[in-house]
């Protein structure tokens, strides 16, 4: 059974990954829900006093001095749902959905949006019923028109996947039991307002980067053993004198992993030193978990932070609208474009790896990995697919925050690009995992070629154990895309040191 999370304040990139992957759902707490009325009834106050509040009582965008009469304030929140789902593309995938809506119930529930209670009850209910809108991928200059799409289903509008088919959202809405929302002052600029999309998508990247990790050490240290290579480049002395943590524990992974092993034993002292890819694992590895760790930490202050604008403050006898630009997101933006850099980076020396197990100049293994070479091309072209993976992930680290834009009449002329750089940042994640696939399978079919007899390490053996019970060795009788599949599932779903 999936869990339940308790929204309170706040919730952090972890809960809202195993929302999104996990298929974890919310519940609001007392608390929550007490600062989500406090908020409405604030907007409630600033409507009956005439108190001029953009979005509320005005128009948005280049249109914010536009005084709307009360008698059109509903009609406002409809309006702005309607114009700004302007979506194209695909549709995103259900887990980076519902990490959106998580972003979106733990905005809410800082008590500063102004939306009723039910506005948040109905997400988490998508989230429980896995009542999932239709969200194009695209059109996005960091917010709005995703949250837009989402917003559509609640009104009955838009269309939406429940029970893995597609429907309407009044027949979505109506399979969950549910009623369309008739949106109230406010609530149609606070669904599309704010930059949960982009909080959802990262924390959906970091939960998948933190196993991406794990697996890459261990795939490294497959790798470095079939190669031979000096255990003198993860001696601990040498790592100590490093200021950050993170070489000394990608060191300290490494010396477990291959502890033991009777190959790494008889190549000892074959080389002075090993090619960068091999020697410098802790180095880069260890640089992307710093990189990690700071991108986490912005996620995490993000989700602690409001977004919204305006933000409604004060009492009910003297209520406030604050209109600022915390919707902006340029933390996110520059956060997402430097975790890119940092998995593209990642990716990129498992490549070279990869091209030293399969290349007899340097393996000391049988062509490309190929059981019968000649009539076998073995992992030859699967190398081929992790250098146009790893063209493809430095196109897509080109950093969006810089890409700027004018849009609403000179009104918001500076834009972060903080949604997109969430997506291409889940899409190099997903390049990344694809190649650690081949990673994988290369360094456990050359352990199957390997010309000696001698013992693996305990815990690489029980990896390739892991490996060899969802493939068998490959001799080009079938397609290698298949396995490729296969084993990006179990590193997309499974952790590197999860019992067998």
């Amino acid at each position: 059974m999936s869990a339940t999370f308790e929204v309170d304040f706040p919730l952090t990139w972890r809960q809202i990954g195993a929302v999104g992957d996990g298929g974890a759902s919310l519940s609001l707490s007392p608390a929550a829900l007490g600062r989500i009325r406090a908020a409405h009834e604030l907007v409630q106050s600033l409507v009956a006093k005439n108190v001029r509040a953009y979005g509320v009582n005005t128009g948005v965008g280049a249109l914010c001095d536009v005084v709307v009469t009360p008698a059109k304030q509903r009609e406002l929140s409809r309006n702005i749902v309607m114009s700004h789902a302007v979506g194209v593309g695909p549709p995103l995938e259900a887990a980076r959905v519902r990490a959106i809506i998580a972003a979106a119930v733990n905005g809410y529930a800082h008590g500063y949006s102004g939306v009723r209670p039910e506005v948040a009850l109905r997400l988490c209910e998508f989230l429980k019923g896995d009542l999932i809108p239709d969200v194009p991928a695209g059109g996005s200059v960091g917010y709005l028109s995703h949250m837009a799409h989402i917003a559509l289903v609640m009104i009955g509008a838009g269309h939406a996947r429940i029970g893995g088919e597609r429907v309407p959202g009044s027949a979505a809405l109506a399979a969950a039991g549910l009623e369309p929302l008739v949106l109230e002052a406010k609530e149609g600029l606070s669904l599309v307002n704010g930059i949960p999309c982009a909080t959802g998508l990262a924390a959906l990247a970091l939960t998948r980067v933190a196993r991406l990790l794990d697996w890459a050490d261990l795939i490294g240290a497959m790798t470095f053993e079939n190669l031979g290579g000096q255990m003198a480049a993860f001696d601990g002395e040498a790592l100590s004198l490093r200021a950050s943590p993170s070489p000394r524990l990608v060191g300290e992974r490494l010396r477990a992993f291959l502890g033991g092993s009777e190959i790494l034993a008889a190549s000892a002292g074959r080389r002075t030193q090993d090619p960068l890819s091999l020697r410098a694992i802790p180095q880069v590895h260890g640089a992307v978990r710093d990189q990690f760790a700071q991108v986490a930490g912005t996620v995490d202050a993000e989700l602690a932070s409001v977004s919204d604008n305006p933000l409604v403050v004060g009492t009910r006898e003297a209520p406030r609208a604050l209109s600022e630009a915390h919707a902006v997101g340029a933390a996110l933006g520059l956060a997402g474009d430097s975790l890119g850099i940092a998995v593209a980076e990642l990716a990129a020396m498992s490549e070279r790896r990869i091209d030293r197990l399969v290349n007899p100049l340097v393996s000391g293994l049988p062509a490309f990995l190929a059981v019968d070479s000649g009539a076998g091309s073995g992992f030859m072209i699967a190398q081929y697919t992790v250098v146009s993976l790893v063209a493809e992930n430095r196109r897509r680290a080109a950093p969006a925050s810089l890409d700027g834009g004018i849009t609403s009449g000179l009104q918001e002329d500076h834009l972060a690009h903080a949604t997109p750089a969430a997506l291409k940042l889940l899409e190099i994640v997903e390049n990344t995992e694809a190649i650690l696939a081949i990673e994988l399978l290369a360094a456990v079919q050359a352990y199957d070629l390997a010309p000696d007899a001698a013992a693996r390490a305990p815990a690489t053996e029980v990896a390739y154990r892991r490996v060899r019970r969802v493939v068998s060795l490959y001799r080009d009788d079938r397609p290698l895309a298949g396995d490729i599949d296969l084993i990006r599932g179990m590193l997309r779903q499974q952790d590197a040191q999860a019992p067998c």
